[in-house]
């Protein structure tokens, strides 16, 4: 059986990292949490459940996670978000795994909960992630904030039964914050990149988006949580490409 290492990144979630914690503590060997300086009762909650704490100030999600990997005993490793926990199906698949590890990684799919609702459309599910892998045979990358983990060439991956489910926002004003924080984020990883915020980017991808996620896929299912979503979703991609031409421009005068 292999031994595992949890790797976790934080900053100032208390009030998801002990649900998180406690799905893990039965497939965990150890739990690596990696902190962005948390100023609420993240450090504590932690503490109680005996993980190893790293403090470190935010380096960007690719960037942090990749650094958090650095302090995992274990080579094979199981990477959560402070906001995801396991199912009690996907928890006893990462059991099976760690008995029988055949591939190099493994994908699963996230569930989504938005305001108290499960999210089964909209794009949202089944929202493959691979999130279990020998970490010495890849590393994180990606555009921030949207990070991904990349194995090597020739490395085998397989599906494991259950979810991640993912407690994205609580309230429609969490989600509005994230658009904000994640647009910025994104401009400026596009400007560093050299992607350029063209007419048809800026205003037909956002509607593009909507008409995709809530009729193609069936976000009109999911009721007015699912609207919401379509919504933002849209208004999130205007606005990455609004202030990338805003830098942009700035960067000409």
């Amino acid at each position: 059986m292999v031994k595992l290492s949890v790797v976790i990144i934080t900053y100032n979630e208390e009030r998801n990292i002990e649900r998180c914690l406690e799905s893990v503590k039965d497939v965990a060997d150890e739990i690596v949490v990696v902190d962005s300086i948390s100023t609420d009762n993240t450090k504590a909650i932690c503490t109680k459940f005996g993980v190893r704490f790293i403090e470190q100030p935010f380096l960007g999600y690719i960037e942090q996670k990749n650094y958090a990997l650095t302090f995992a005993t274990f080579d094979h490793v199981l990477s959560l978000d402070a906001d995801e926990a396991l199912s009690p199906e996907l928890e006893n698949s990462i059991l099976k795994a760690k008995s029988d590890f055949t591939a190099t990684g493994y994908t699963m799919s996230r569930f989504t909960n938005y305001c108290g609702k499960w999210i089964k459309h909209c794009g949202w599910y089944p929202d493959t992630k691979l999130r279990l892998f020998d970490h010495t045979k890849g590393k994180w990358g990606g555009i921030n904030p949207h990070d991904q983990f990349f194995l090597e060439a020739g490395c085998t991956i397989k599906h494991l039964n259950g979810d991640i489910l993912h407690y994205s926002y609580y309230t429609r004003d969490d989600h509005l914050r994230q658009v904000e924080r994640f647009t910025d984020i994104a401009a400026q990883a596009y400007y560093k990149a050299g992607k350029k915020p063209t007419f048809i980017k800026m205003w037909f991808s956002p509607v593009a988006k909507f008409f995709r996620d809530y009729f193609f896929n069936l976000g009109v299912l999911d009721g007015k949580a699912g609207f919401d979503i379509c919504v933002l979703s849209a208004k999130a991609t205007y606005l990455k490409y609004r202030k990338l031409k805003a830098l942009s421009r700035d960067h000409i005068a």
